[in-house]
Formats: C-alpha cells, structure tokens, sequence
C-alpha cells in the first residue's frame, strides 16, 4: 500500500510473493533462455530463491551491502563480494541478474560493471527486479513496478532486522 504522500511504500508477504510470481511471468512471457539466476544477497535472495525454483535454474548468489547507517535506510559505501557462490563452479552463459529493486541504480551498474569484466564465461546478462525507482540511473530488463516517486520500501520481512534471539524467546515465551 502506498501511502497519500507517496513516500512509503508498504508491502504485506501475500503482496511481495505476487509481485515476484509476476516478475516470473515477465520473464517468461519474453522467451529469453538462461542458464544461472544470479542474486544479489540479501535483497535478491528470496526473489532469485522463487524464481530459481519456478524456472528450475541453479541459483548464484553475490553478497553486496550498501544500506547499513541509520538501521539501513542511509546508503553508504557500496562492498561487492570478490566471490560468487554457484553450485555449478564458475558461472557462466547466459545469466538473470535478480535484485529486489534499482533504487539509485548504484549497485546494478558496479556489479553488472565487475561481472562483464572479471567473469569472461558469462555470455549473456539481463536484469530483473521488483521495482524500479524513478531516480534510479539504471533501467533493469524486467521489472515489475515503476515508482516515480521514489517511496522507501517497507518489506514484509523487516521486522526482522532489529529482531535478536532475546527478543524471540520474550515473543515465544521460551
């Protein structure tokens, strides 16, 4: 649900698993063929996790981190992983790059940047991704929502990232 102000975007789990079964039939309905999903750890991996088991294709994951000041809603310095692990030794051929979103559009650039420059193997990329932000500087292949005004994204899952063992024994009472 976006809010009035068009600042916030709220998204429940049964809304956020629509929008990846969406993604997926984007995807498919434009016949491009691929080989590996790549996913960009951490906001990729339950989009790639999904889309992984509906194209039944090997997943990948590369761990980036850009959001880590003010309980992750400040981007900072942009870390990439110098390895990606696949369970098919080195990725190659045709590869579905999977975020969950182009928010500046920083992160897909610089990793689409170091895997055309460091992974020879790897013929063929594409993107995809939930949403697209309009301020974003990178256009993805896929995508499933544009938001021209640029909301902060509240995912279903963020409960969880201030959420620490101490807090799930008090909840369940263990």
């Amino acid at each position: 649900m976006l809010t009035e102000d068009g600042k916030h975007l709220y998204v429940s789990y049964d809304e956020y698993h629509n929008l990846i079964e969406k993604l997926a039939i984007k995807v498919h309905q434009s016949g491009w063929e691929f080989d590996t999903i790549l996913c960009l750890a951490r906001g990729g991996m339950r989009p790639g996790d999904i889309l992984s088991r509906v194209f039944n294709k090997p997943l990948a994951i590369m761990s980036t981190s850009s959001y880590r000041a003010e309980a992750g809603t400040v981007q900072g310095h942009l870390d990439i992983a110098h390895y990606i692990t696949t369970p098919q030794g080195e990725i190659a051929g045709r590869v579905l790059l999977v975020d969950d979103l182009a928010d500046s559009g920083h992160t897909l650039h610089q990793v689409l940047d170091l895997l055309r420059t460091k992974y020879k193997a790897i013929t063929e990329m594409r993107s995809a991704v939930i949403w697209t932000k309009g301020l974003s500087t990178f256009t993805p292949d896929y995508q499933v929502e544009f938001l021209p005004t640029n909301p902060w994204i509240h995912q279903p899952f963020e409960g969880y990232d201030n959420m620490r063992p101490e807090k799930l024994l008090e909840k369940w009472k263990i």
